[in-house]
């Protein structure tokens, strides 16, 4: 990829441009991090990297911005550029062109704003993001408040490369994220969402990163019934690690390369326990614990969030199936080798296998039903898990009953 991109400058330097490596891809390449892609900043117009490339996408021409296709690899070609006001929160209205210096002052941290000479194999550092790097900081260019308030999704970008990179956030930056964390709301539920969903997945240690968005007051914004789980005490006996709240951060944090489906599953799985919390007494006079129903109750959560951060269809039914079922695992000892098969031969049961492990793992330490799963697994390794149905839901509607929720019922104990 890289000899391409070289290619890239190479043309945009023959027609008299100066052109450089910029942004993400120049800090990983600083952090002996292999780069995802590679951006390229140029003196060049739109229009010029358009007549020079015979292979271009205008994805975001009225920006700046034109891809080139060079190789079968796809490259950002940004003109130089001075962003003019901002009004939504997202992107500027309008731009200008301009010249390296005043193009590194509009990025959002010093670490991303750095450009890189191949031709010459020199950084170009305008914002001091090489001394940054140098201490692990995330720093916001200039003034924090107003790059913030230029677009609100950089608080939570913050957060990510924070954790992602093992940094700390400069005080300045995270006193103004601290300051300014409502109005991350302001922007749509999409764009939150892949960043928060994209923060856990990649963050080095994925509950650090869910404490860092709860004490900077992001998660207050974006899922503030997960708060709710701190001071939710559990039952010693079964959760010595102590409340929800570190259960829940001591699981994600044992996570590595984590699906979203499963990250998700392992945030949300206990979600319903504090509005299911009550202490029973028992029949000796002694007093426990109970969360009776928590796993339904935050099923039902879960699917309301999810919906309203507007989440795929097949990821939220994946994930408030695992929240809904994950408790059925304490049964799996005394199922029958049928109930096992449906188990096993559930397109979840991997992640939700996963899931059990670490909330186990995490809390009692009891594996007694993740052995036995991982046995008949691989009992029914070489034969079909699931057979198919003899009888099935046309079946019963040729028979006379009318489609709807009852026929399901049906078919399934029948299949059963």
């Amino acid at each position: 990829m890289e000899s391409s991109a070289n290619q890239v400058i190479h043309v945009l330097r023959n027609a008299g441009h100066t052109a450089y490596f910029a942004g993400g891809c120049v800090r990983d390449r600083l952090l002996n991090r292999v780069a995802n892609d590679i951006d390229i900043a140029s003196s060049a117009s739109p229009c010029d990297v358009e007549a020079l490339f015979p292979h271009t996408h205008a994805i975001g021409k009225a920006f700046g911005v034109i891809q080139v296709i060079q190789n079968e690899f796809c490259f950002e070609v940004a003109t130089f550029r001075r962003d003019l006001e901002y009004l939504d929160g997202r992107r500027p209205e309008a731009i200008e062109a301009s010249n390296p210096e005043e193009d590194a002052q509009r990025r959002d941290f010093t670490i991303n704003a750095l450009f890189y000479d191949p031709v010459e194999d020199r950084i170009i550092d305008f914002v001091g993001g090489e001394a940054d790097l140098k201490r692990r900081v995330i720093r916001a260019v200039g003034d924090p408040d107003e790059r913030f308030r230029e677009d609100h999704l950089r608080m939570l970008r913050a957060v990510r490369f924070a954790t992602t990179l093992g940094f700390k956030i400069d005080p300045a930056t995270r006193a103004a994220i601290e300051t300014r964390a409502e109005t991350i709301t302001r922007i749509s539920p999409e764009r939150i969402r892949d960043e928060f969903v994209r923060t856990l997945t990649d963050a080095q240690r994925p509950g650090d990163a869910l404490e860092l968005l709860a004490d900077s007051g992001l998660l207050a914004q974006i899922l503030p019934e997960a708060l709710e789980l701190k001071g939710c005490e559990q039952p010693p006996e079964f959760h010595p690690e102590g409340d929800v709240w570190q259960h829940t951060v001591m699981m994600l944090n044992e996570l590595h390369n984590p699906t979203p489906e499963l990250v998700l599953a392992v945030l949300l799985h206990d979600i319903g326990k504090p509005a299911t919390y009550q202490v029973a007494t028992l029949p000796d006079g002694s007093s426990r614990i109970r969360f009776t129903g928590h796993a339904q109750v935050g099923a039902r959560m879960a699917r309301e969030w999810m919906m309203t951060m507007k989440f795929s269809k097949a990821r939220r039914d994946a994930v408030v199936t695992m929240v809904d079922r994950h408790m059925n695992f304490m049964n799996v000892p005394n199922m029958k080798r049928n109930s096992l098969r449906k188990l096993i031969g559930d397109p979840l049961f991997n992640l939700e296998l996963e899931l059990h492990k670490l909330d186990c793992r995490c809390s009692n330490g009891i594996t007694e039903s993740a052995t036995i799963l991982e046995a008949a697994r691989d009992e029914f390794a070489n034969e079909p898990v699931l057979p198919d149905p003899w009888i099935t839901g046309r079946d019963l509607m040729e028979l006379g009953m009318p489609a709807g929720p009852e026929l399901g019922e049906w078919k399934k104990k029948a299949y059963d």
